[in-house]
């Protein structure tokens, strides 16, 4: 694909005649000491989550490790303007306005339905690379695996409910109780039309510029299964990085360190040529 047609891709005329309604945006950060030239992180809570959740441990871990982080809250969650009409297109469109902000191209990272807005971002922005973590990349399939393990939680998003997540779900029995039940307190939920939108399974467009995408997520997983993380790693050409024995919500559990550290570690490891 040539680079005039990518543009266009980025730039579409009919998004200019019926623009994205403009919110304000919560953006948390945690800038290194010491400049080491790595790109920053932009971090993308799921559904329900905010920014905070990646406060928690994430951010300062990665500037502790010379990356630059970053974490947005989509609209209607965490600190960002409330957006009841919000879809996946909204959603898309925070983040590739906050990391078109950032200092240098940087990498996305999207967490459950996060990944799956960070998939269509990437479509608009031209990421450096981009990390799924246990990605929920809509479809009923990843409907039923939820509605099998919380039906009561699961069942009422088909008829424009909230999806609530129970605690089982999201954490592993390691996470002490106090913090499972003080994550749990703090979750939101997503604008009805982007969660219809995420159980019928809207599908992203190709990436600009093809950048290198990692998968990871546990095969302990209550909300996805282990065979969907293999179809999303094999989506983009690889296979996923799974930490056995972890809950959904890698970012909050117990061994939280285990997976960013070997995010990271990849990143070092398949630097780009971009700038």
């Amino acid at each position: 694909m040539t680079e005039s047609s990518e543009r266009a891709r980025v730039v579409r005329s009919w998004e200019w005649a019926r623009p994205v309604r403009p919110v304000r945006r919560e953006v948390l950060s945690a800038i290194p000491e010491l400049e080491e030239g790595h790109p920053p992180l932009l971090f993308v809570p799921g559904f329900g989550h905010g920014a905070w959740a990646y406060a928690e441990h994430w951010l300062g871990h990665t500037a502790s490790r010379g990356f630059p982080a970053y974490a947005v809250s989509l609209r209607g969650h965490g600190g960002s303007g409330p957006a009841p009409e919000a879809d996946l297109r909204a959603y898309a469109h925070d983040v590739a306005q906050v990391a078109a902000g950032l200092p240098r191209q940087a990498v996305l990272v999207g967490h459950g339905a996060g990944a799956l807005v960070v998939a269509h971002a990437l479509a608009r922005y031209p990421a450096r690379a981009a990390v799924l973590v246990a990605p929920v990349l809509g479809g009923w399939a990843s409907f039923g695996a939820a509605l099998r393990g919380n039906p009561f939680g699961t069942l009422p998003a088909v008829f424009g409910g909230g999806l609530r997540l129970s605690r089982r779900q999201l954490f592993s029995r390691e996470l002490p109780e106090a913090d499972a039940r003080r994550y749990a307190g703090r979750l939101g939920r997503a604008a009805r039309r982007a969660q219809w939108q995420l159980l019928t399974g809207a599908e992203p467009e190709a990436a600009v510029g093809r950048p290198p995408v990692l998968v990871l997520g546990s095969p302990d997983d209550r909300v996805v299964p282990a065979s969907a993380l293999t179809r999303a790693a094999r989506r983009y050409g690889s296979a996923p990085l799974l930490f056995p024995g972890m809950g959904h919500d890698l970012m909050l559990d117990a061994r939280w360190q285990e997976p960013i550290d070997a995010l990271l570690d990849w990143l070092v490891k398949h630097p780009t040529d971009r700038r």
